[in-house]
């Protein structure tokens, strides 16, 4: 069985909200706890091994549930956030503004759309497939420690709507997903 949880919370998750992407934005105090207690949740599921995005908001997560169950942490840069390219840093409103047409595409979750020098949700969506594939056949249960873009792109290649359905997902800060 695959679990895949979102990191706690950055400051670039509480508003006005930032595109982080591949930026290595640390946990905030209300991530730390939000991991302590998903490390706490976690404790007893009987977890086989933890894998993480190497960024540090995944990784520090990932780091607390291995304390709270005396795993190691395996890192894999493919579960790392979509690079957002030249919008990462940028708030959301400002790139909304400075760039609506792309802004729009990006939120319609067009396949092909990319970020400018950045990868395309099918991209993000390939690398992070191919991490799933080779988790998949091992025994037992993985915690995979990622990011809210990371677990969409995954949930939209299990629906039949595909991309269409990249934003419907809730996916608030330490979510828990099992496939």
């Amino acid at each position: 069985m695959l679990l895949l949880a979102r990191h706690g919370q950055t400051d670039d998750n509480c508003p006005p909200l930032r595109f982080q992407g591949s930026r290595d934005t640390p946990l905030n105090e209300c991530g730390r706890k939000q991991a302590r207690e998903l490390a706490e949740t976690l404790a007893d599921e009987g977890l086989d091994r933890i894998v993480s995005s190497p960024l540090s908001r995944a990784r520090e997560t990932a780091e607390a549930v291995a304390d709270a169950t005396g795993l190691e942490v395996a890192l894999d840069a493919r579960f790392a956030e979509g690079d957002r390219g030249a919008w990462e840093g940028l708030l959301m409103e400002e790139v909304e503004r400075l760039h609506p047409e792309r802004y729009a595409a990006w939120r319609r979750a067009e396949p092909d759309f990319s970020f400018a020098g950045g990868e395309s949700l099918l991209e993000h969506q390939a690398r992070v497939a191919e991490a799933l594939g080779e988790l998949r056949p091992l025994p037992g249960k993985t915690l995979v420690v990622c990011h809210g873009g990371s677990i969409r792109v995954e949930l939209c290649r299990r629906d039949p709507a595909g991309f269409a359905r990249f934003f419907d997902w809730d996916l608030p800060n330490c979510a828990v997903v099992r496939l």
